[in-house]
């Protein structure tokens, strides 16, 4: 009997220790200290989803939320004052990009698109169908100032466009400070119109949308970005990514009323698998270990031959990003990715021993009889690849094949090979060569295939685009990493001619950056 109780308590204490180290991996590590609260500036026109989102936050995470409400331009100006603080939303684009500009904000992350509207009452009792007919007699508006309001500043300079704005601020009724402001006017008939987002009339149930032919170009998007002053940036990005996750903060932006955009899945702490050409591992390393600190995020990052990893992708594994050694490797697997964007570059040269003793100045040079040579395997790398395509153009190919006493997947090998002298010469990317240019002399090939281009690509049907997004633009933004280690940097131009205006478009999204 005590046996079978004491084997009961054993498998319950068990129990609870299991669902509690569930609870512990499950729940975010915090950097806030008791009392601390994350520091959120919120456009005031986003209040509604907002407050639930902070809501479902802190009830579920225990992280407290303090937030202040206000015009996008007022709160710009607040952040600049007060140099503290760790999340900005705002409902236009353009003081996402001021901030920036001004090193105010770190990532950013779209949320929603809006509209400028005419917002009436339920019906629309004095039939407003134009800007014409706010400047009747018999009709009174409101509007949003455009120095403090992001749809003030939209719609003033959309009917700056259109010659309408200075007889509308001239006859406005009155000028509020912000959207909601605004709103409450025309629900509590103190004006027969207002000038206001879609997206917040939608959540008055007093009111309706009038779209009109001067405001239609007005769509812009609202932004979250995580600011330079916050001391708990973790903190501020896993709050940030719960708010645009597709099925947390988004969802309820979207029963708000909102346009929302594709977010990321949720996850607390994000795993991501990153496949990556060995060529790159000297620009990048660093940089993805400090992102995923920063992140609170995993990245399992692979390295290896390109040939190796497209034929695990075409056995059917599926990385969240790939980052090839060349264009040609991504192309293999288009199909899995979205448009690439092209980082860097790096020649591809002949890499001999120091003083050149067997004097090889050419690839002609390299079919001479006893000369011992390395290259890549062409169904391996990238390397090998392009080292065969360009010995076949150069119609060396038979000549070269015959001296190949090493191959190998990954061009450092060679480099060792030839550093130990086991090996005359080799064939390898410059950025291969360069750690040992002390030890070995580096032959520049003349020839238009002698170089390759590596080339940065997220999976078409990853979970979290917009975090890799982030990834990528960490990765631009340490750039001299790459000139460091010997490639060419080519900042991120779109390459791929075949792709469509959609595919160029979603890689701009995900990283906030013109390509």
């Amino acid at each position: 009997m005590n046996s079978t109780r004491n084997l009961f308590l054993l498998t319950l204490i068990v129990f609870i220790l299991l669902v509690a180290l569930l609870f512990w991996e499950t729940s975010p590590k915090s950097n806030i200290a008791d009392g601390q609260a994350i520091e959120f500036y919120c456009a005031a026109g986003m209040k509604a989803p907002i407050e639930r989102i902070g809501e479902a936050y802190e009830k579920e995470f225990g992280v407290p939320i303090q937030i202040q409400y206000g015009g996008s331009g007022t709160l710009l100006s607040n952040i600049k004052i007060a140099q503290r603080g760790d999340l900005y939303l705002a409902a236009d684009q353009t003081y996402i990009d001021i901030a920036k500009q001004e090193g105010l904000l770190q990532e950013t992350i779209p949320v929603a698109n809006i509209f400028p509207i005419i917002a009436v009452k339920k019906g629309n009792p004095k039939k407003i169908q134009s800007i014409r007919d706010l400047l009747r007699d018999d009709v009174s508006y409101s509007l949003a100032n455009p120095d403090a309001a992001s749809v003030g500043r939209t719609c003033k300079t959309l009917l700056e466009a259109s010659g309408h704005w200075a007889q509308i601020e001239t006859n406005a009724k009155v000028m509020k400070p912000t959207v909601n402001d605004v709103a409450n006017d025309v629900k509590l008939g103190a004006v027969d119109a207002g000038l206001i987002w879609d997206a917040v009339a939608a959540q008055y149930p007093e009111l309706e949308s009038i779209y009109i032919d001067e405001l239609n170009q007005g769509e812009m998007t609202i932004t979250l970005g995580v600011l330079s002053s916050s001391t708990i940036p973790t903190d501020a990005l896993r709050f940030a990514r719960y708010l645009t996750a597709r099925d947390k903060g988004l969802k309820i932006f979207e029963e708000s009323g909102y346009q929302i955009i594709d977010g990321d899945v949720w996850a607390v702490k994000p795993e991501i698998v990153f496949f990556s050409g060995t060529v790159n591992k000297p620009a990048i390393d660093q940089t993805i270990n400090a992102f995923a600190q920063r992140e609170g995020v995993a990245i399992d990052t692979v390295y290896n031959g390109c040939g190796i990893l497209v034929a695990q992708m075409k056995a059917g594994q599926r990385p969240d990003a790939y980052f090839a050694c060349d264009v040609s490797f991504v192309k293999q697997v288009g199909d899995l990715f979205l448009d690439y964007t092209s980082l860097a570059k790096t020649d591809i040269v002949i890499a001999v021993q120091k003083g050149n003793p067997k004097n090889i100045q050419s690839l002609d040079d390299l079919t001479q009889v006893g000369v011992k040579i390395g290259v890549c395997n062409e169904e391996q790398s990238a390397l090998g690849y392009l080292t065969m395509r360009l010995l076949k153009d150069a119609g060396v190919y038979e000549g070269v094949r015959r001296n190949v006493q090493s191959e190998v997947p990954v061009g450092p090998f060679l480099v060792n090979q030839t550093e130990t002298g086991s090996l005359d010469a080799c064939i390898v990317y410059a950025v291969n060569a360069h750690p040992a240019k002390d030890k070995l002399d580096v032959i520049k090939i003349e020839h238009p295939l002698a170089n390759a281009t590596q080339p940065f690509a997220v999976a078409e049907k990853s979970d979290h685009k917009y975090l890799l997004g982030r990834l990528l633009n960490s990765i631009r933004a340490h750039h001299d990493e790459f000139e460091r280690v010997g490639f060419d940097w080519l900042g991120g131009s779109t390459d791929n001619q075949n792709a469509d205006q959609w595919t160029k478009d979603k890689v701009k999204t995900l990283t906030g950056e013109e390509l």
